[in-house]
C-alpha cells in the first residue's frame, strides 16, 4: 500500500476530499472489500487527548480516517481505521446486526420498490390517486419491536402523503391508513398495511409567500454593518475572538463539533476538549398502529451533518458573515462538499453590564457582543438549528431552534384527535418530543475535573432565622455515575458545578463553570418501552462519565433498529468512580411539543438549551477592560 505525505498541520484540522479519496483507496486496494461496498460514513479518527495536547505546530502529524462500510445487503457493519502516513489498514472491527443510519441509496431504493408495489398502487386507488408520481413517500427506520420482519435486515417503514403539485407542501395531505415496510437494502417491499381509508385533506397548507399576498408592509431594512470587518479569525477551522479559541468541524452524524475550546487569561486555560451534539431523539405519543412506531433518532438514525444546511446570507445569517464548508463522503466513496455548512458572526447582545452611580450622577456602561457558531439541518419534516454562543464574560451557550413542518395524521369527519391536537380543519398533529443530548468533554483549566450538584434550601426555623427568612446553598459531590444521574428541579435552582480541585483563583477557592440547565422535559415514555430502552439517554437530565474516547454517542454507536439498552445506560451501570479522573458531562435537554394552531403550516421557531457559565474561574467580572461604546451613547 501507498502511504500518503502529510496532509494536515494539525491533528484537529477539518477533512479534506483528498484525504477522503486517499482512505477510500486504501481500503479498496486491499482487496478486503468488493466493488459493490457502500460507504456509510468516512470521518477523521479523532486523536486522543494527550496526542491532541502534546502536538506542536510543525510536528508531523498521523492522519487516520475512520471508515464505516457495508460489505453487502444484511445486518452488519464493518469499522476500518487506515493511516495516511503508512497507508496500510490499522484496526478492522466487524458489527454483526447492526445497522448504520439510513442510506440516501437505501431511501431511493424504498421508494422506488413501493411505487411499484402492486398492493401500494391499490390502496392508493382506492383513495382516488392514480398517479402515483404525485406521492411523495417518506422512508423512515423503523426502531426495534421485536417483529421478524426486522431480523437481519436494513429496513425502512414507509409513509405516503399527496402533492397534487410539485410546490405543495406534502404533510398537508397525509395518506392515513397505509403503512408499508420494505427491506431498503434490497429494495423488496415485505408488507404493506392498509387500516381503513381516511379522506384526505382539503387544505392544501401552502407557507408560500405567493398564496398570503397582499404581503404586509412595514418593516423597514434592518442592516447589520461592520465597516472595519468582523473581529474575530479564522485560520483554517481556528476560530479565535476576544479571548477566545477552538477549532470548528462537521461531523457526518453529529453535525456541528467544536474542539478545544479555551480562554487567554494571561495563559489560555482550557474549558472544553469537546461539545457535540452527541444523539436527539423525538418520539410521538400516539399509540395507534400507524404513528405509534415513529420514534426518530436525528442523530443515530439520519445524522445532522449529512442533512446540513447550505446557509444563505441575508436569510439563515444576517452580518459581517464567515463560512466553513464541510466535506463528507458519498455512498459510492467519492467526497463531495455542502458549502457554507458553518455560519460563524458576531451579534450585539443588549446590555453586558450598567451602573448610575447617584451621588456622582456617572454612568457606566458596557455592551454584550457574542460570537456565534451555527449550523441547520433538516432532518425530513423538521429544521433544527444549533447555535454555540461565546460571551464576552466567559459564558458559553447552547441553543437549539426547532422550526419546519410538523409530522401529521389525516382525521376521519368528526373525529377527535386524543393523542394531537387539530391544526386545520381535518388534519392533526401527534404529541411528541424533541430531546437532544449534548456530549461535554470538560477540561476546565486542565484534564481532570470533578462533578458537584448545587441547590438552595430553605433554613429551618430557630434562634438563627428569627425571620423565617433565611436559605443556604447545598452542595454535593457526584462521586459515580449512578450518583450522577439528576433530573433538573427548578424549585431549587438546581444546577451542575464542575471543578478543577488542583487550580485555585486569587480567592483561593478552586476554579469551576457551572451548568446552568433551562426548561426542560425528560422523556415520557415507559422506561421499558421500546423508545425508552433504546433512547435511555432522555431518562434524566445529566449524566456523568469518566472519559473514554470510544464513548461517544448517547445511544451507542448504532442505534438504527437496535434492541436498546446501549450507550449511557450500559456504561454507567458499571458505577464507575467520577474521582480525581478526567470526566464527560452528558446533558439532556428539549421540549415536549403540543401542537397548536399557529405551529401549522410551518411552525415558528421554538428554542431550548443550557448556558455554561464561569464561577469563580476568575477572580472578577473579566470584562472590567472593555471600553465604553462612546461612538453609541448620546
Amino acid at each position: 500500500m501507498v502511504a500518503v505525505g502529510p496532509t494536515a498541520a494539525h491533528p484537529l484540522d477539518a477533512l479534506v476530499a483528498d484525504e477522503i479519496r486517499s482512505a477510500v483507496a486504501i481500503l479498496r486496494d486491499s482487496e478486503r472489500v468488493g466493488d459493490d461496498v457502500l460507504f456509510a460514513m468516512v470521518t477523521l479518527d479523532e486523536p486522543s487527548r494527550d496526542t491532541v495536547a502534546g502536538h506542536k505546530s510543525g510536528d508531523p502529524v498521523d492522519r487516520r480516517i475512520r471508515l464505516t462500510v457495508l460489505p453487502g445487503p444484511e445486518a452488519s457493519v464493518v469499522e476500518a481505521v487506515v493511516s495516511l502516513a503508512s497507508g496500510e489498514i490499522v484496526q478492522w472491527t466487524t458489527h454483526p446486526g447492526m445497522r448504520p443510519a439510513l442510506l440516501f441509496d437505501d431511501s431511493y431504493r424504498a421508494i422506488l420498490a413501493l411505487r411499484d408495489s402492486p398492493e401500494w398502487q391499490e390502496a392508493m386507488r382506492r383513495r382516488g390517486i392514480t398517479d402515483f408520481e404525485k406521492v411523495q413517500i417518506d422512508p423512515w427506520p423503523t426502531g426495534n419491536f421485536g417483529d421478524p420482519l426486522e431480523e437481519g435486515r436494513r429496513i425502512a417503514r414507509c409513509l405516503s402523503y399527496y402533492r397534487a403539485e410539485p410546490s405543495d407542501n406534502g404533510y398537508a395531505r397525509p395518506v392515513e391508513g397505509v403503512l408499508a415496510t420494505v427491506d431498503a437494502a434490497r429494495g423488496e417491499v415485505l408488507e404493506v398495511r392498509d387500516l381503513g381509508v381516511v379522506p384526505l385533506p382539503s387544505d392544501s397548507g401552502s407557507y408560500l409567500p405567493e398564496d398570503h399576498e397582499p404581503l404586509r408592509a412595514g418593516l423597514l431594512p434592518l442592516e447589520i454593518v461592520q465597516p472595519e470587518g468582523p473581529s474575530f479569525a479564522l485560520d483554517g477551522n481556528l476560530l479565535t475572538w476576544q479571548h477566545w479559541t477552538m477549532r470548528v468541524a462537521m461531523e457526518p452524524l453529529e453535525g456541528l463539533v467544536l474542539h478545544g475550546i479555551g480562554y487567554h487569561d494571561g495563559t489560555l486555560r482550557t474549558v472544553l476538549h469537546r461539545a457535540s451534539i452527541s444523539e436527539m431523539v423525538v418520539p410521538y405519543g400516539d399509540p395507534g398502529p400507524i404513528h405509534g412506531w415513529k420514534n426518530a433518532f436525528d442523530v443515530g438514525e439520519w445524522g445532522l451533518g449529512r442533512m446540513a444546511n447550505s446557509l444563505s446570507l441575508g436569510c439563515d445569517c444576517l452580518g459581517e458573515i464567515a463560512y466553513l464548508d464541510a466535506v463528507f463522503c458519498g455512498e459510492h466513496g467519492t467526497p463531495y462538499v455542502i458549502e457554507n455548512a458553518v455560519c460563524i458572526h458576531e451579534e450585539d447582545y443588549g446590555i453586558l453590564w450598567k451602573h448610575n452611580d447617584l451621588h456622582t450622577s456617572r454612568t457606566e456602561v458596557r455592551r454584550s457582543r457574542r460570537l456565534v457558531v451555527s449550523s441547520i439541518a433538516t432532518v425530513g419534516n423538521y429544521e433544527y438549528g444549533f447555535y454555540w454562543y461565546f460571551y464576552l464574560d466567559g459564558t458559553i451557550q447552547h441553543e437549539v431552534k426547532l422550526t419546519g413542518i410538523m409530522s401529521t395524521q389525516a382525521l376521519r369527519p368528526g373525529e377527535e384527535p386524543r393523542y394531537g391536537t387539530r391544526v386545520a380543519p381535518d388534519l392533526a398533529a401527534p404529541f411528541h418530543q424533541h430531546l437532544f443530548c449534548a456530549r461535554l468533554d470538560l477540561a476546565v483549566d486542565g484534564p481532570v475535573n470533578e462533578a458537584y450538584e448545587v441547590g438552595f434550601e430553605p433554613a429551618p426555623p430557630g434562634e438563627d432565622n428569627q425571620w423565617g427568612n433565611a436559605f443556604r446553598q447545598r452542595v454535593e459531590r457526584l462521586e459515580s455515575e449512578l450518583a450522577a444521574q439528576r433530573d433538573v428541579d427548578p424549585a431549587s435552582s438546581r444546577h451542575w458545578r464542575f471543578v478543577n480541585p488542583t487550580v485555585t483563583n486569587g480567592l483561593g477557592t478552586p476554579v469551576a463553570y457551572k451548568l446552568l440547565p433551562g426548561a426542560t422535559p425528560t422523556m415520557l415514555a415507559r422506561p421499558e418501552s421500546s423508545i425508552g430502552q433504546r433512547a435511555g439517554f432522555a431518562r434524566h437530565n445529566l449524566w456523568v462519565t469518566p472519559y473514554a474516547p470510544e464513548e461517544r454517542r448517547a445511544a451507542g454507536d448504532y442505534p438504527n433498529q437496535h434492541v436498546g439498552g446501549d450507550g449511557l445506560l450500559r456504561w454507567t451501570a458499571a458505577d464507575r468512580s467520577l474521582v480525581g479522573t478526567e470526566l464527560v458531562a452528558w446533558y439532556s435537554f428539549g421540549v415536549t411539543h403540543s401542537p397548536r394552531p399557529e405551529d401549522w403550516p410551518v411552525m415558528p421557531v421554538e428554542y431550548c438549551g443550557f448556558h455554561l457559565m464561569p464561577v469563580g474561574f476568575f477572580d472578577r467580572n473579566p470584562t472590567l477592560d472593555l471600553p465604553p461604546s462612546a461612538e453609541h451613547c448620546r
